[in-house]
């Protein structure tokens, strides 16, 4: 992740993070509770704006706190609220990573993710000899019907999404500006083909149904309660 965060602080890469904080910015706020992790990327504070008390950020290096992506040292059950920052593209197994921050999730709390969309211009530049050892082109780009099958696995239940960065993959900042106009018409004439896809979704938890007599049932106990009672009364001792 070094080297993409290294990444991160070219042309292509600002423009992305502007994206990214727009959309963390905005999702956060209106999230409440009282434990939030972001895991990686911890050089960037997408948790800015949440207004939750407790926040932390969590990478393998460099960070508040080391953890092991596939091991987290949280209790289960615990934090209201994940950030997944473009953390699965560069795990050898993202689906166990996942499972981990189901596990650590409280019912009813969200996970906001980001990652590469690989069906776009972006995922399209892999394919060049020259990017493919590159970051983040050397990621692993996964699919959304795929992250939402492994989410509907786990139990988590996709809200909200969006995608973003229309513009083609140019290096040079000049040749961003000058597709501008391809970023303004991307929601609304190619939206499923943005390089950079944002989800929200929330553990959901199925809730045990207990089971209660009916009406008919709880009213004959009642009347049949004091002839049982009466009938198992003790005899009267007649005194000498």
């Amino acid at each position: 992740m070094n080297c993409f965060e290294e990444w991160l602080e070219t042309p292509l890469g600002q423009y992305l993070l502007e994206k990214e904080y727009d959309f963390y910015d905005r999702s956060v706020g209106d999230i409440f509770g009282f434990h939030a992790v972001q895991l990686g990327l911890p050089c960037h504070d997408f948790l800015r704006t949440s207004r939750i008390p407790l926040r932390l950020k969590a990478a393998s290096c460099s960070s508040e706190i080391a953890v092991d992506y596939f091991n987290l040292p949280f209790a289960s059950d615990s934090l209201d609220l994940v950030l997944l920052p473009h953390l699965l593209e560069f795990s050898c197994n993202p689906h166990q990573i996942l499972r981990e921050v189901e596990r650590v999730m409280r019912p009813e709390g969200k996970v906001i993710l980001s990652g590469f969309n690989p069906f776009s211009l972006w995922g399209m530049r892999r394919l060049f000899p020259e990017s493919s050892m590159e970051p983040p082109w050397n990621g692993n780009f996964i699919s959304l019907p795929r992250l939402k099958d492994w989410y509907a696995l786990l139990g988590l239940e996709v809200s909200s999404g969006k995608l973003g960065c229309y513009r083609p993959p140019f290096d040079q900042e000049k040749w961003l500006s000058r597709f501008d106009f391809m970023e303004k018409a991307g929601d609304r004439w190619w939206p499923v083909s943005g390089g950079v896809y944002f989800l929200v979704a929330i553990k959901r938890v199925r809730c045990m149904t207990l089971l209660r007599p009916s009406w008919k049932d709880v009213v004959a106990q009642k009347r049949l309660a004091p002839a049982v009672k009466k009938f198992n009364k003790p005899p009267c001792r007649k005194s000498k």
